[in-house]
């Protein structure tokens, strides 16, 4: 299923699962076949340009969720010294690296804001569901 195919990923690239997965769910709902607007493409809705960086056939499934996972974990290393990292990272794989730089932060486009938003909040869920409740 495309949640294996997520999770899978996201061992493979050393990520917490729940984070891949909340940005799947932001991207495409899951769909293997959506297409955006921008032309983004698949699952993790990469860009031909960013497929093609990472070697990765963007119509592949398996392919395009190694790919989206790897480029997160080259982001969530790029703001690694940040208190801010996370948010930075899902951001950055939303609007670019450039405009996160440019704006030192999450870029005030209203899309990425709540791109940004929706996703921590899916992860935090699921990262609450994870945790033992404490007494």
């Amino acid at each position: 299923t495309a949640q294996e195919i997520i999770t899978q990923a996201a061992v493979k690239a050393g990520l917490p699962p729940e984070i891949l997965h909340s940005v799947a769910k932001a991207e495409s709902a899951y769909r293997t076949n959506a297409i955006s607007p921008k032309g983004a493409i698949g699952l993790m809705q990469l860009m031909p340009k960013t497929a093609a960086a990472l070697n990765a056939d963007p119509y592949d499934p398996k392919q395009n969720a190694e790919a989206g996972a790897e480029y997160l974990a080259e982001l969530l290393e790029k703001y690694k010294n940040d208190p801010h990292q996370v948010s930075k990272a899902v951001a950055a794989y939303n609007a670019g690296p450039g405009a996160v730089d440019k704006y030192k932060g999450v870029p005030p486009y209203r899309e990425t804001v709540k791109y940004v938003n929706r996703v921590i909040n899916d992860y935090n869920k699921q990262t609450a569901k994870k945790q033992p409740p404490s007494d």
